[in-house]
């Protein structure tokens, strides 16, 4: 048996090697991807212009140290705030090290308001990692079960719900920001209404709190738009970006603007591989795929017709609750658990994940064809009339 330690409940396949929306195991059977690793592969797989721009980078520098100026990264950054139109970026390994890095940024700036314990607004059904202070901040009983004790300084509301947060700002005057997923991913697909992200930006801007977006999945165009509370038309404080970011490379990043810029000074937080330079050069590359090749406007498209082709094949079908999603995030929401087919999937050559026991997720690479959008639907459709029926 290896010697891995036992983190993760895997599936009994292994992969070689990909090529585009598509993995191949150990005997050389293909899968349609439509989770790219938990939105991580943006790109897809072996991605010629990735694949050059890494082997390039690997061949001249790979990491220093952000004891030196590294201008990958200030390249990089300079991308990223001119298209979050934020003003500063810090770069770390992963989602969980940006929100932890915001969680810091919102703690400090309280601090400097002459607040001694701040608190951060955070919503139900939340997923913001799974460090301690990230995963005490996520609205997640099973996953925090057996880690108490949590890092307090959290108030948690239910998702979507502006009355709640109303009432906790006329009651406690500790709070200094709100972080909330635009859409929750690990939540079940669940999507903020935009009025309410807008009443969110305006409380904020009352209260004098940071509104702090947690767009590690849902950011990097897999909506249609490069960042999901873009819908919304808001400008956030902070925001944290990773999955999707290097598609593939680990990279995640925390922005800030506004009242957030400036908090952090030298010697306040840090990452040792965080904005290396083959990490942004992976960022870059992905920045520059997604724009050149218009992959926002095929989120938008795509998701359309796997949403479409979903409700047609699943119409009247006894036990689906609601087909749901926002571009290439989408969720098939049942009345019964069904993570057993997850495994029925596989066995069909189908990638798909199943979240809060109920939810089918679907993450597909912004590269799927239409073709391959279709062959997704017409696997999954089957499956899970097939399910429902036993």
């Amino acid at each position: 048996m290896p010697h891995l330690m036992n983190t993760y409940g895997r599936l009994p396949v292994a992969f070689t090697h990909g090529e585009g929306c598509r993995l191949f195991d150990e005997q050389g059977k293909s899968y349609l991807d439509g989770m790219s690793g938990v939105a991580v592969n943006t790109l897809g797989h072996n991605h010629p212009r990735l694949v050059a721009a890494l082997s390039k980078q690997v061949g001249r520098l790979i990491h220093t140290s952000n004891l030196y100026r590294i201008l990958e990264a200030e390249e990089a950054s300079d991308r990223l705030a001119s298209i979050a139109k934020m003003d500063e970026v810090f770069f770390c390994n992963s989602g969980c090290e940006a929100n932890e890095a915001a969680i810091k940024l919102a703690r400090l700036y309280g601090h400097q308001q002459g607040i001694d314990q701040p608190a951060i607004i955070v919503m139900e059904q939340a997923f913001h990692g799974r460090t301690l202070a990230t995963l005490s901040a996520t609205g997640n009983r099973k996953a925090q079960a057996g880690f108490e004790p949590l890092v307090s300084g959290f108030v948690r509301v239910p998702f979507d719900d502006l009355a709640a947060i109303e009432q906790v700002a006329l009651h406690n005057p500790n709070v200094v920001a709100i972080l909330f997923e635009p859409i929750q991913g690990e939540g079940g697909i669940n999507v903020a209404h935009h009025d309410f992200m807008r009443s969110l930006r305006t409380l904020c801007d009352e209260k004098n709190w940071l509104l702090m977006v947690d767009e590690v999945q849902c950011g990097l165009g897999r909506t249609g738009a490069w960042f999901a509370h873009q819908h919304a038309g808001i400008l956030p404080d902070v925001m944290t970006l990773a999955k999707g970011l290097g598609s593939g490379v680990p990279v995640g990043a925390c922005l800030a603007a506004g009242r957030a810029t400036g908090v952090f000074k030298p010697g306040n937080h840090g990452s040792t591989f965080g904005g290396n330079p083959l990490a942004c050069i992976a960022a870059l590359t992905t920045l520059q795929v997604i724009e050149t090749d218009d992959l926002m406007t095929r989120a938008t498209e795509l998701g359309e017709l796997i949403r479409d082709g979903l409700r047609h094949g699943l119409a009247g079908a006894t036990g689906v609750i609601e087909v749901r999603g926002d571009g290439l995030m989408i969720g098939i929401e049942l009345d019964r658990p069904c993570g057993d087919l997850v495994k029925r999937a596989l066995a069909k050559g189908l990638l798909i994940n199943v979240t809060v026991e109920k939810v089918v997720r679907l993450l597909p690479p912004l590269v799927m064809s239409d073709a391959e959008g279709a062959e997704l639907v017409a696997a999954l459709v089957p499956l899970i009339l097939d399910f429902l029926k036993e």
